[in-house]
């Protein structure tokens, strides 16, 4: 398969399977925004609670569709998805984004989970990116406001997972039933990483455009011929270059390159020894978009060859189908074969890097057999969208949601937009 080809299947894909769904069956035309979950048997559930990371990834998904198709369908279903987010979601008394509102946009479960925050964060700034909205902009920074006083640890540094509402200790800080109850985690650190490379490469955007007079609350008063304020600009990006050191000094193994995935507030690694691979290539792409949006040449120098031992150490992961495989504990043996929808598309974009970046031939046909087995294996062509997964044995799973609190059109849609997006 050639680029082109591979270009143009994923923007049919995009505009004829994934985007519809969304515009046509979730969107809630009563209560507004998106209904909060279809199952894995096409029902759609009207009282559904709405999830905040769902919510931003569809804010996120319709924004940059939106700046890089530029379809008016698409502002519209972002429009749609930020009113609500910012009327429901934001917590306009103490600071961040509840983690559940129910079915009319009352809050749930009000605490706070950074990783949602940063969801947010990434949202809004795209959504900024996509339209030149200062409103976005002003929440996706107040939120970033939000992470850096509640979530930083001034002792061993790095982010907590979560707070009660009004930002005091909580005691089960887990993410989802699935994880383990540390203090600290590869995912939410990933996605504070995507998320604060976003919003510096939206200031970047605006200050060249001189569109965006953002000045900090906290901030003194600067010139008025400065368009984004160099102490803004300054601060996130002092946070991404910590971050960045964060993953190549502690949550990147050194022995193994996979991702260690849960840590205790000092950096020992916490729970069983899982290596989960979708994390890893997903990493290694976000990991090379910072440094390269953060533009410093000896820090790239430093972190490439990190991001290509972390992409050749995933391909543990790969199947003989062309296809990635989730997890492995190493402490039991035990390994989850289940093609999971978001590690195929993850795969696909890591590998396309890999080969874009480095001219890495083999990189180009691992991406290219994932993709193949995505279009035969996931792709729900009757109904929109994809199946959450397939089991080891390539039956469909119709247990887990077809959209929901967890199951988004944010990694598909992405890895559809990265490929029309990239110049290579």
């Amino acid at each position: 398969m050639d680029v082109q080809t591979m270009r143009r299947e994923m923007q049919d894909v995009l505009t004829k399977n994934i985007l519809p769904f969304w515009i046509t069956k979730m969107a809630d035309h009563y209560n507004g925004g998106f209904y909060g979950r279809v199952d894995g048997q096409g029902l759609l559930h009207l009282k559904a609670e709405r999830g905040a990371i769902l919510n931003a990834r569809i804010l996120w998904t319709f924004s940059a569709a939106y700046r890089v198709l530029g379809n008016q369908r698409y502002l519209d279903s972002a429009q749609r998805a930020k009113d609500y987010f910012i009327r429901h979601f934001i917590d306009h008394d103490y600071g961040g984004v509840y983690w559940i509102v129910d079915h009319k946009g009352k809050p749930l479960n009000t605490r706070k989970q950074f990783y949602a925050i940063a969801f947010a964060v990434y949202a809004l700034t795209e959504y900024a990116r996509a339209t030149g909205d200062r409103e976005a902009l002003d929440y996706a920074l107040q939120l970033f406001d939000c992470i850096e006083e509640h979530a930083l640890d001034p002792v061993d540094n790095g982010y907590i997972e979560a707070t009660t509402r009004d930002w005091q200790p909580i005691a089960d800080m887990r993410l989802s039933e699935l994880d383990a109850n540390a203090p600290k985690s590869q995912n939410t650190h990933l996605h504070i990483l995507e998320a604060y490379t976003n919003l510096l490469r939206c200031l970047k955007e605006m200050q060249a455009a001189e569109s965006c007079d953002y000045v900090p609350v906290l901030g003194s008063i600067l010139p008025i011929t400065i368009s984004v304020p160099v102490e803004t600009l300054a601060r996130v990006e002092g946070a991404l270059r910590n971050i960045v050191r964060l993953f190549t000094s502690k949550i990147i193994n050194a022995h193994t390159h996979h991702l260690d995935l849960f840590f205790t507030m000092d950096w020992e690694r916490s729970a069983a020894h899982i290596e989960s691979y979708g994390h890893d290539i997903e990493c290694s792409w976000l990991l090379y978009e910072a440094i390269h949006v953060l533009a410093d040449s000896k820090m790239q120098q430093a972190v490439e060859p990190l991001v290509q031992a972390m992409a050749l150490a995933a391909k543990k992961g790969l199947a003989a189908d062309g296809s990635m495989i989730h997890e492995a504990n190493l402490d039991t043996g035990d390994v989850d074969h289940s093609r999971l929808w978001w590690v195929q598309a993850e795969t696909v974009v890591g590998y396309v890097n890999i080969y874009q970046q480095f001219g890495d031939s083999d990189a180009w046909q691992t991406a290219c057999r994932c993709w193949e087995y995505i279009k035969n294996n996931l792709i729900d062509y009757d109904s929109g969208e994809w199946y959450w997964s397939r089991d080891a044995n390539g039956n469909i799973n119709r247990t887990d949601d077809k959209a929901g609190f967890w199951k988004c059109p944010y990694h598909n849609s992405r890895m559809c937009i990265e490929i029309i997006e990239r110049n290579f």
